[in-house]
């Protein structure tokens, strides 16, 4: 019986290490959410959709930004994306210029980071007028078009950038 027990503990092991590094090599399908909120150490990769929008971007140590890309996974076109970068010091880097993406359409994304002290980041794409991009509701604002970056305050962001 002891057998058979470590026997299944052992292949539950096993489906935990698999299932676990499938997700950490492949890219989610369309997370829609604000980002999960795992943070990422400085050597990793952020590869995932988002309403549409796939964004691969890595930070680089040498020029001290985040590089990668962007690009609409759907057939039709992306209006308003940009991409955010949220370091583990609390700074917030981005968002990127809001450019549309016709379908397929990939660009070159740059933000650097003028802080240094930091050790973990998450980041994401946004695409649409609001943070969601779905018709959010704008009733409590009093511009109809204001986004997710005007309700947080002014000056909140540390640098924008965008290279194409």
């Amino acid at each position: 019986m002891n057998k058979m027990y470590s026997i299944f503990a052992a292949i539950v092991v096993l489906l935990i290490v698999v299932i676990g590094c499938s997700r950490t090599t492949k890219p989610s399908m369309d997370d829609g959410d604000e980002e999960s909120g795992t943070e990422l150490a400085l050597d990793e990769t952020y590869d995932k959709v988002r309403n549409g929008a796939r964004l691969i971007l890595n930070y680089d140590a040498q020029s001290n930004s985040f590089k990668g890309t962007v690009e609409n996974t759907t057939d039709e076109t992306l209006k308003q994306v940009r991409v955010e970068v949220h370091l583990s010091n609390g700074k917030e880097l981005g968002p990127t210029t809001p450019a549309d993406l016709a379908p397929g359409e990939k660009k070159n994304v740059e933000l650097p980071a003028e802080s240094t002290d930091f050790d973990g980041w998450t980041a994401h794409p946004e695409v649409g007028e609001g943070e969601h991009g779905h018709g959010e509701e704008h009733g409590e604002h009093d511009s109809e078009h204001e986004s997710e970056h005007d309700r947080e305050g002014k000056g909140e962001h540390e640098k924008k950038g965008e290279h194409d």
